[in-house]
Order: C-alpha cells, then structure tokens, then sequence
C-alpha cells in the first residue's frame, strides 16, 4: 500500500467478540480506517464501555443502528452477524460497496438445498451463492483476488481443513469415514447470554455437543471432498479451537516421516501454518492469525493422524477474514495480521 489514504471499512455487528476482534486488528491495520460500527442491541453505547480494551483506539466511538446509507460506497465492509442474518444486509449493499466479507454461514455452502437441513431456514438469495468466494487464503488464494463477495469460514471448518486438505490433494488418505473431534473455547459460542456458557457451566467441564447434527458438517466436506464424522466439543478456556483428525492412508506403506514432509511442502510459502513435529497447542496461537499443524501415522491401527490448533477469533474469524480483505483489495496479504502468539 502507497501513502495514500487507509482504505476505509465498516462492520455491520461490531457489538459481539468477533465484531471486537475485527476492530482491534483494524486499530493496528496501517492500511485500513474503520468508518462505521454497528450493533443494533447496543446502538449509542460507547465502544469503550463495552470493551474496554478498545479505549485507546475508539474510545468515544458509539455503536449505531444498521443503515445502509452509513457503509455505500465503502472499500470494504464485514459482517459479523448470528448465523442466516447476513443475506438482508448484502441484498442491501453487495457492488455497492468494494468487497462484503460475511463471517457468518450464509453465502459458505454452495448447495442452497443444504441450508434448510443444516440452518433450518431456506436461501433467500442462491443466486449469489456462487458469487461468493470461500475465504480460506491457503486453498482459495487466486479466487480471493478482485472478489466483491468473501464466504470468511467458520472456525472449525478452517481448523478441519487446513489439516486434511494437503492429504486429500495428494491422494495420500481415503475421503471416506474421515473424523474430525474439535475442541473449541467459549469465545466461539459469542457474547450472548446462554446457561451452557456461563462460568459455572464452563469451568472444569468438557463436553461434546452437536452430535451427529452440528451445522459445520456439509462445510467440512465442501471444503475437503471428504465424508466427515464431525463431533465438536466446548473445553473451558476463552479462545482457541483443537482439531484432531482421523483418516485412513490409501498407501499401508504411508509413514509419519511422509506425511510431515507432505505437509511441510504443501504449507512452505504460507505465512499463516506452521509445521511442527510437536503436538500443537492452542495458547501457542493466542491473539496470532496462524495456525499450528502436524501428522502422525500410526502403524499398529493403520489411521492417520492430523492435528491443528488456531485462536478461533483470529484466524477462525476476524484475521482471516482481514486476511481475505487484504487480498480482496490489492494490499499485502500479512499487513496487519500476527504471526506470533502471546505466551504465557
């Protein structure tokens, strides 16, 4: 980026975690200006009395009501809205604005007969559906670039991918009877009130949840080609999500050392994966847009095994969303984004 003026950007649903993270990576973006913040259940609340992390950068900006006249004509606008919300806001403002960067699910599957299954609800606007690039940079990269319309992914999904697809490229495993158990923190369950996330329910608890139903399912298998058994879990910490995932080698000869190696050449020019002989952790990735990968073989059971971790609120979603804006619109496509987490 030149000299010139910061591009300017807008969030429509700033209230919630997701809508926060994008506006402390905004604050920290040398090339990006936020002009508009929305979150309807807090309009004229000041950003600082709500998150008061974010004073020194917007500490007397209020959030507004949604009015599409505030964002028209804006570089670019994300959407960090609940899940089926966003498709009245991009009939209202998509190509009239640079590019819409929706971080909920409603323009991420392609098949407008697999929401009424897994969203309860019917498309309102399948006509875009292929309009919309899915914004995985790592998979997807060459699509992003010009895109007026970005699919950012859902936490587990990117997690699930970034760890199966180098195998599922290479013909290295069988797309059939693949497992995904992921563990996520309770950022990823957003800021509403609900009696399961609460302290008391979270703390020293683990559980699964969405068995055999939970709506990232046809996501996974859309951005793998693999059929999934997917079963998430709700660990007691804040951020982070833990993807371990089990495959079936087409070759019985396929090694620990192979399937490293594969993945180390898949992920060599990516600056957001890291591979790694140890085990990845979550808390490596704190407040980072990167995500932790490694394999292991296991010669006795003849299952592959992949693992990653990665903050949900980052790369999960607000970093990988600016990730794809970044290449949206012609910038750098690390400009603002971390690589190294917080530790301790």
């Amino acid at each position: 980026m030149s000299s010139n003026a910061p591009l300017r950007v807008g969030i429509v649903g700033a209230s919630g975690f997701t809508g926060a993270e994008l506006m402390r990576l905004i604050a920290g973006h040398p090339d990006m200006s936020l002009v508009a913040a929305t979150g309807d259940s807090q309009a004229g609340t000041k950003v600082r009395s709500l998150y008061p992390s974010l004073a020194s950068d917007f500490g007397e900006m209020v959030y507004s009501s949604y009015d599409p006249s505030d964002f028209v004509g804006v570089d670019a606008v994300f959407l960090g809205l609940p899940h089926m919300a966003s498709q009245p806001v991009v009939a209202d403002l998509y190509k009239k604005v640079g590019c819409i960067l929706d971080l909920g699910s409603d323009f991420r599957l392609k098949d407008p007969a697999l929401y009424p299954q897994w969203y309860g609800a019917d498309h309102t606007m399948p006509e875009l559906l292929d309009e919309f690039v899915y914004g995985l940079p790592e998979l997807y990269r060459k699509d992003l670039i010009g895109a007026r319309g970005v699919a950012v992914p859902g936490c587990y999904p990117t997690a699930a991918s970034l760890a199966l697809t180098p195998f599922v490229q290479a013909d290295a495993i069988e797309t059939t009877g693949v497992i995904v158990d992921a563990a996520s923190g309770v950022s990823g369950a957003g800021r509403g009130l609900n009696p399961s996330t609460t302290f008391a329910a979270v703390d020293e608890n683990f559980n699964a949840y969405g068995l055999l139903t939970h709506r990232h399912t046809p996501e996974i298998e859309q951005a793998t080609g693999c059929e999934i058994l997917f079963t998430p879990h709700l660990a007691p910490m804040v951020r982070g999500i833990l993807a371990t995932c089990y495959a079936r080698p087409s070759d019985a000869s396929f090694s620990t050392d192979q399937a490293l190696e594969l993945l180390t050449e898949f992920y060599a020019q990516e600056a957001f994966v890291v591979v790694d002989e140890a085990s990845p952790s979550t808390k490596a990735t704190l407040g980072a847009n990167t995500v932790h990968i490694t394999a292991r073989v296991d010669n006795r059971t003849g299952w592959l095994l992949t693992i990653s971790a990665l903050d949900n609120l980052v790369k999960g979603a607000a970093g990988g969303a600016v990730q794809c804006a970044n290449i949206a619109l012609g910038l750098e496509e690390t400009v603002g984004l971390s690589t190294s987490g917080l530790m301790p």
